[in-house]
């Protein structure tokens, strides 16, 4: 990590804001490339110019990078999941967000803190069993927690409200990281590679000739490609059906606020899928809360009133003293839910056209993987082995992936 001495510290803030370098290029687009990211989907460009020797790439972003989904989430990593696919992938991005910071060289305050799954009742409890024998059978790691060990862990939980705690379960290795810091991290390491960041620059549709596409129209013209990724969150079906392409995906507000900054009294992520809510501490004190998605479709990021309200409630349920504190704000994300609650991943009935999508409430904790297989998948034009179960054809063949219960509380 580079380190300054104290007279360069101060000589950087005696000159204020004069002459710092750009932390993030802003580029102007040009007329061709080898590969376009449509979306602020930095990481996948990042890896095809480190990896695969690509340095024509550019990145579209219609609005500003790091202020779409990437930006509004509650910030969880983990890789406790069921299915096996679904369990070496965010194994592989969790593996990847532990040496992110040194790698990158920036800090992603990553707090491997622990994430507690709560049981309220013994058939509950049975099921926590037997997800976490699938998951250490996947080489994950996962344990069980009694009441006393749950007692240890997070005395200011409520053991005896509406929803008696029964137990639990645990992945000591999940827990959270700046979601700014990600973005921002692959983006200017990309744009180092020679990668041109391209914001305000909206893709309205795409160029196809004999079934292969050969560049987009954006509002800032037209730029020629023969590979063009969808990375763009809650609004790829939208974006798909401008090539042509249907995706079996809806759209839906998710929704978290924070409180008022207080003293460290969260140790770690808990999660209740009876009380459908999780909470957890930022580094600045500030309590996060989340719950369910929306229950109606929508592009809007604001969310709604019930939704805030069920998830103050399904907070306090579990930590009575959060009721003295204040919601500082709220947002919402746009998150993009399939079938399966499975990504959508790889390559689509246009040649040359591929597709990141489908993440649902999952898409942070799989950033640094996604864009590591997607930039596999377009330099190679098939499917990395970690992405062939998530590929658009499983909803033909009924080959799901079935992760609903994987987000902890139902969408």
């Amino acid at each position: 990590m580079r380190r300054y001495s104290f007279p360069a510290l101060a000589l950087h803030a005696l000159r204020g804001h004069q002459r710092w370098s750009r932390a993030l290029r802003n580029d102007e687009p040009k007329a061709s490339y080898d590969a376009v990211i449509v979306g602020g989907e930095a990481v996948a460009a990042y890896f095809l110019a480190n990896k695969h020797g690509m340095n024509r790439i550019a990145v579209l972003e219609k609005g500003v990078i790091g202020h779409g989904n990437s930006g509004r989430n509650t910030q969880v990593v983990r890789s406790d999941y069921f299915h096996l696919p679904s369990s070496k992938f965010f194994e592989r991005s969790l593996r990847l967000y532990e040496g992110l910071s040194r790698e990158r060289n920036y800090n992603l305050m990553l707090s491997q803190r622990g994430k507690i799954n709560l049981a309220h009742s013994p058939h509950e409890l049975e099921m926590q069993r037997r997800t976490v024998n699938a998951i250490r059978m996947n080489g994950v790691d996962a344990d069980m927690l009694s009441l006393d060990d749950l007692r240890r862990l997070e005395p200011a939980l409520n053991f005896n409200g509406r929803y008696p705690i029964e137990g639990g379960s645990v992945q000591w290795r999940g827990g959270m990281a700046r979601h700014d810091a990600v973005v921002w991290a692959f983006a200017r390491a990309a744009g180092k590679l020679g990668v041109d960041i391209v914001q305000d620059c909206e893709v309205t549709g795409f160029r196809i000739e004999h079934g292969r596409v050969t560049g987009v129209a954006t509002s800032r013209g037209p730029i020629s490609a023969p590979r063009v990724c969808m990375a763009v969150a809650g609004h790829s079906s939208e974006l798909a059906r401008k090539a042509g392409i249907r995706l079996p995906i809806n759209s839906m507000a998710l929704q978290a606020m924070v409180t008022e900054p207080v003293k460290p009294m969260l140790n770690h992520v808990v999660i209740s899928a009876v009380v459908h809510g999780y909470v957890s501490q930022s580094d600045r004190g500030e309590v996060i809360i989340g719950g369910g998605a929306d229950v109606y479709h929508s592009y809007a990021q604001r969310g709604g009133l019930p939704v805030l309200e069920a998830n103050a409630q399904s907070a306090i349920e579990l930590y009575p003293c959060l009721g003295r504190l204040r919601v500082m704000r709220q947002w919402a994300g746009i998150v993009d839910i399939s079938p399966d609650t499975s990504p959508v991943m790889g390559l689509t009935p246009v040649q040359g056209l591929y597709a990141s999508a489908g993440w649902g409430t999952g898409g942070y904790k799989a950033i640094p993987a996604g864009g590591e297989t997607m930039a596999w998948t377009i330099a190679n034009d098939r499917p990395h082995e970690l992405i062939t179960a998530f590929g658009l054809g499983r909803f033909a063949t009924g080959a799901l992936v079935d992760e609903g219960a994987a987000s902890g509380v139902a969408h």
